[in-house]
């Protein structure tokens, strides 16, 4: 089926319900339906978003376009858990409607912080030229589940030296202020990290360019993650673009992590070793990491690839989130094993299937 842009850009809202049902009888028809990976209801699932554990439970939101195994007008999809094992369905989270994301929700991230969970997003425009214009959106979603989104963005402009490959937020707190890394792409088409600082969530203020040793790596930063583990900083990214090297860079795009000192949020500079991949299967991307309160940093990445015919095509459905995974510095790498959660779950059917036996 050759997908029109029309059809890739209608809201759900507009489809009948004959269609819709047809759709899930097909997808629910599939082999390939998981058990254990977050999966879509329908259609296709791409980047992890607002990754966070709030009011007792941990949420997880994913790029979703609903009718069908294609790239078209992006959701955010809620899903919940009490134990990175089991997850609950919870639906649609944020919905393309105004014109600061009709083209799509896109990228973002999550914090607490008043009682409530602050949603921080790239609402994706496009006008009659098709040309792209970012905006930075907050949603706000408080402990019934209700989530509202901020009429007007928070940060409305891409800053000067940059493109409009501008998007994908991802937040954090020091001290008393926020911090927010977005992906960017300068003007002379390489890829780079900026950041923003607020001391409200509402009030951005851009503080520069983030100055790393990789000055020509690749067109465009997606899915910038900073955070710090081990008293290291890390900064994980998706850099598009890259060119292979012997048994590196294999994927059509990449994923992974430059680890060194802190940040330094006056001079803006990461001092850090060389570009590490973080994991070499060809279906991963756009990983984004959360801080459980009892200090492990978790990450869930998209199980699956841009441009990539798949199995499941043809049953109306595509890719998967991987399972979470636990964070740890060991001999200057990162070190990646399933949460525990999962482990205890394997150990527990492992010594049931000893019993039967």
């Amino acid at each position: 089926m050759i997908w029109t842009k029309e059809q890739r850009y209608r809201h759900i809202e507009e489809v009948s319900q004959k269609e819709l049902l047809k759709l899930r009888l097909k997808v629910s028809d599939c082999n390939w339906r998981q058990t254990f990976h977050i999966q879509p209801e329908t259609g296709l699932l791409n980047d992890p978003n607002g990754f966070s554990y709030y009011n007792g439970e941990y949420h997880l939101f994913y790029q979703w376009f609903p009718l069908g195994p294609v790239h078209g007008l992006k959701y955010w999809y809620h899903t919940k858990s009490k134990d990175l094992v089991h997850w609950e369905n919870v639906g649609i989270g944020i919905e393309p409607t105004d014109d600061y994301d009709s083209h799509g929700a896109y990228s973002g991230s999550a914090i607490e912080h008043d009682g409530k969970l602050y949603l921080l997003y790239t609402g994706n425009t496009r006008d009659k030229d098709w040309e792209r214009h970012p905006y930075q959106r907050l949603a706000i979603m408080d402990k019934a589940g209700e989530i509202v989104k901020l009429e007007q963005p928070v940060i409305r402009d891409v800053p000067n030296g940059y493109t409009d490959h501008f998007r994908d937020p991802k937040i954090w707190k020091e001290g008393n202020k926020f911090y927010a890394v977005i992906g960017a792409q300068r003007e002379n088409k390489t890829g780079c990290v900026v950041l923003y600082s607020s001391t409200d969530l509402l009030n951005w203020k851009f503080e520069g360019e983030l100055k790393t040793n990789l000055i020509n790596f690749g067109y465009m930063w997606e899915c910038p993650d900073y955070f710090e583990l081990q008293d290291q900083g890390v900064l994980i990214f998706s850099p598009q673009g890259l060119e292979p090297k012997e048994d590196h860079f294999k994927n059509i795009y990449q994923s992974g992590y430059i680890l060194g000192d802190k940040l330094d949020l006056e001079k803006l500079t990461l001092t850090h070793a060389p570009f590490q991949e973080l994991d070499r299967g060809f279906d991963f991307y756009a990983p984004q990491t959360m801080m459980e309160a009892d200090g492990r940093r978790i990450l869930v990445g998209w199980m699956g690839m841009p441009e990539i015919d798949y199995p499941t095509d043809k049953n109306g459905w595509a890719h998967c989130l991987t399972l979470p995974r636990e964070l740890s510095i060991r001999k200057s790498k990162l070190i990646q094993q399933p949460v525990k959660e999962l482990q205890a779950l394997r150990k527990q059917q492992h010594e049931i299937k000893e019993v039967i036996h």
